[in-house]
């Protein structure tokens, strides 16, 4: 197994006080990935606390088994956070959750390993499945999606201004050679884009999009968010940390919505809980100092956002 010793958890001190954890409570980790702010809820927890996890990629799990195997505080299971209510409830526990944390994207471990098909940076197979054993891989989905398919999700999921140019682009290489590296989409994507933004790869744009495609990251956060909120006890909390502005505005819009509930006319005499509002937010978004930025570049785009259930 790959060591993964000098993996950093972005923002981890403002996750912990987010979070607001009580020794004896009970927390949901819906991306363990290499469990550094796993490991540091359980040091948080006493005896009878507990601390639930899930992940898609089998290498974390295979991690969780060894780095908490003599731990009966700790659970973990292979898939979605939006699957978190169905462990949950078999736990007996739910409505009963003191904090969910998401921590959203991929993880750094994934990234640095090129055999994932994530980066730009380091040749591998076009693959960027989060479970290598299900669903299709990015370079059988670029293979036989058509154009506009392609395009949209260019344009959608990574706010590519050229996400046209790139998806002919590839649809014309495919005719002639089929795409299975990573490299050779980049390299593919560099060509087709003719202006560069600042200190960004052409290609960063279009490998988050596809990524988000084959995973359903949406679609999961979507569900994820709105079962972290069943789950969760009154006076629980809900942290989530975005890494880019899809994400982030999805986070935003849910918590808002959530924490606003019904809109009533403005002079009608009525308590706040009257509204049907089921969170409220704690603080403001926050985000990484300039020291931890210095330590760990990924910190640099992470943003924070708590909300704590206000509703039995």
């Amino acid at each position: 197994m790959e060591k993964h010793d000098t993996h950093q958890s972005v923002l981890l001190d403002e996750v912990l006080e987010g979070l607001n954890i009580r020794p004896e409570g009970v927390y949901f980790d819906g991306t363990f990935g290499r469990g550094g702010h796993a490991a540091a809820v359980l040091q948080r927890l006493g005896p009878q606390g507990r601390l639930l996890a899930m992940d898609k990629d089998p290498d974390a799990i295979r991690f969780a088994a060894e780095k908490f195997a003599n731990d009966d505080r700790f659970e973990i299971r292979q898939g979605s956070f939006a699957m978190m209510a169905e462990m949950v409830d078999e736990a007996g526990l739910l409505g009963q959750v003191d904090g969910v944390l998401l921590d959203l994207g991929v993880s750094s471990p994934q990234l640095d390993n090129a055999g994932r098909g994530f980066s730009f940076m380091k040749d591998g197979p076009l693959d960027m499945r989060m479970d290598s054993s299900q669903g299709q891989s990015a370079a059988d989905w670029l293979a036989s999606a058509d154009e506009q398919l392609i395009s949209e999700v260019i344009r959608d999921y990574g706010e590519e201004r050229f996400h046209r140019r790139i998806a002919r682009a590839i649809v014309e290489q495919r005719e002639h050679e089929r795409l299975a590296t990573t490299l050779q989409l980049a390299g593919l994507i560099e060509k087709a884009v003719p202006k560069r933004e600042k200190g960004k790869h052409p290609a960063t744009r279009s490998f988050q999009a596809i990524r988000i495609f084959i995973n359903r990251e949406l679609d999961d956060l979507r569900e994820g968010l709105e079962q972290a909120v069943t789950i969760l006890r009154k006076g629980g909390r809900l942290a989530v940390i975005s890494f880019h502005s899809l994400e982030d505005r999805l986070v935003k819009r849910f918590l808002r919505q959530k924490a606003q509930g019904q809109r009533l006319p403005l002079d009608l005499p009525v308590q706040y809980e009257d509204t049907g509002a089921e969170l409220k937010l704690v603080g403001k978004a926050l985000r990484a100092g300039a020291k931890e930025i210095e330590e760990n570049v990924r910190a640099r785009s992470a943003t924070l956002r708590v909300a704590e259930k206000i509703t039995a």
